[in-house]
C-alpha cells in the first residue's frame, strides 16, 4: 500500500506540472484528494490491514496529502500571479506618449494656477540674478517678529493674526508664519552683501475670508541689498516683473504705507484686470487692487541680519501671489484658488 501511495504522489507530481490553468489544477486536486479521489481509494484498504501496517500507512498518507495540498496552492498562486504579469503586459501604457494616454480617454493632469504663475515669476526672478531661498511654516517669535522690528509689545503684532502653537507652561513662541519676510532673515544671516534673493511659499494668518483674503495664501517675498540702493531700483524690478507676466506694461501706483520692516514703506498697487479699473468686489469698487507692500529695508532688520547698516541698505516687498494669479487669469473670489474644485483647477491645464 505504501508503495501504491508513493506511485500515486510521483503521477501527481507529474501530472501538476503540466497544468497552465486554474481550473485544471483544482480538477487534478479533485482526481486525487476528494472523497472518491484516487488516495482516499487506496485507504480504503487499510480496513484489510494489521494494526501495526496501520501505524505507518497512516502518517504516511497524511503526510502525501499535506504535500500534495501544499503543491496545488503553490502552483495556483503561480498561475495567478502570471495571469496578472500577462493582464499588466497587454494593458501596459506609456504615459510618455501624450496621443496613447488620450485615445484610451485618460486626461493628464495640470499644475494649480498658483504653481505657474510662481514657476513664471521665479523664472523672471532667475534671469535677473536673483536666488530662490526656501524656510519653514513653523517659526519662532524672533525670525517672524523680533528680527524684522516688531517687538512684543509693537502695534504691527495686533495686525497680523497670528496661529499660535502653545508650549505646555502656556507660554506662546512658535506660530505658523504670518509673512514669508522669515525667509529674508534667514538669507541675510546666511549671506554678506551685495545680494539678491526671492522667497516663495505659503503663509498663514487667522483671517476672515472673503473675495479676496484667505486664512492660508500664497506670498513672494524679495530683498536686495548692496550698496546706494534706492527706490528707483526698486520700482524698476517690480515694473519688470509686472510687465513679464501680464506681457503689457502695466499701471500702478506707489503711496505711503507703515511696515515696521521697511523705512520708507509703500504699497504697490496695479489697476484691477477683473474689472479693469471700474471697481468689482475684488478691488472694492476702487479699481486698485493692493498687490504688493515695499520699501528700503529698516536699519535695524538689516543689523539683525548681521549686516552693517551704515554701509549697506537694500529694499524688500513682499508679492501676493494668489492676487496675482486672480489678476492674470480674471479669477474673481481667491476662495476658489483654495477650494480643491477639479472643474475649476482643470481649466488650466496646459495641452
Amino acid at each position: 500500500m505504501l508503495e501504491k501511495l508513493d506511485d500515486l504522489f510521483t503521477s501527481f507530481e507529474k501530472a501538476l506540472e503540466e497544468k497552465l490553468l486554474q481550473a485544471d489544477v483544482l480538477n487534478l486536486k479533485s482526481e486525487y484528494l476528494g472523497k472518491k479521489g484516487k488516495v482516499s481509494e487506496v485507504l480504503k484498504s487499510l480496513k484489510d490491514v494489521s494494526l501495526e501496517e496501520k501505524k505507518v500507512i497512516g502518517p504516511r498518507a497524511n503526510e502525501l496529502k499535506e504535500k500534495m495540498n501544499q503543491m496545488v496552492a503553490k502552483k495556483l498562486s503561480a498561475i495567478e500571479i502570471a495571469e496578472i504579469n500577462e493582464k499588466l503586459a497587454k494593458e501596459k501604457i506609456d504615459i510618455t506618449n501624450r496621443e496613447s494616454v488620450q485615445a484610451l480617454g485618460i486626461k493628464s493632469g495640470g499644475y494649480h494656477p498658483a504653481t505657474i504663475i510662481q514657476r513664471e515669476v521665479e523664472d523672471i526672478f532667475l534671469s535677473m540674478g536673483f536666488d530662490i531661498l526656501d524656510g519653514p511654516h513653523i517659526e519662532d517669535e524672533f525670525h517672524n517678529f523680533e528680527a524684522l522690528n516688531i517687538p512684543a509689545d509693537h502695534p504691527a503684532r495686533d495686525m497680523q493674526d497670528t496661529f499660535w502653537f502653545q508650549k505646555p507652561t502656556g507660554e506662546n513662541s512658535y506660530l505658523l508664519r504670518t509673512h514669508t519676510s522669515t525667509i529674508q532673515v534667514r538669507g541675510m544671516t546666511s549671506r554678506k552683501p551685495p545680494f539678491k534673493f526671492i522667497a516663495p511659499g505659503k503663509v498663514f494668518r487667522c483671517e476672515r475670508t472673503d473675495a479676496s483674503h484667505e486664512m492660508v495664501f500664497h506670498q513672494l517675498e524679495g530683498m536686495m541689498v548692496g550698496e546706494d540702493i534706492s527706490v528707483a531700483h526698486l520700482t524698476y524690478f517690480m515694473k519688470t516683473v509686472l510687465k513679464e507676466i501680464f506681457k503689457k506694461d502695466m499701471e500702478i501706483r506707489l503711496r505711503p504705507g507703515f511696515f515696521p520692516f521697511v523705512e520708507p514703506g509703500f504699497e504697490l498697487d496695479i489697476e484691477c484686470q477683473v474689472c479693469k479699473g471700474k471697481g468689482c468686489s475684488v478691488c472694492k469698487k476702487t479699481g486698485w487692487v493692493e498687490l504688493l507692500p515695499c520699501g528700503m529695508v529698516h536699519p535695524n532688520v538689516l543689523e539683525a541680519g548681521g549686516i552693517d547698516s551704515e554701509k549697506y541698505n537694500g529694499f524688500a516687498f513682499g508679492l501676493g501671489l494668489d492676487r496675482l494669479v486672480m489678476m492674470r487669469y480674471g479669477i474673481d473670489d481667491i476662495r476658489h484658488l483654495h477650494g480643491a474644485d477639479l472643474r475649476f483647477i482643470s481649466q488650466f491645464r496646459t495641452y
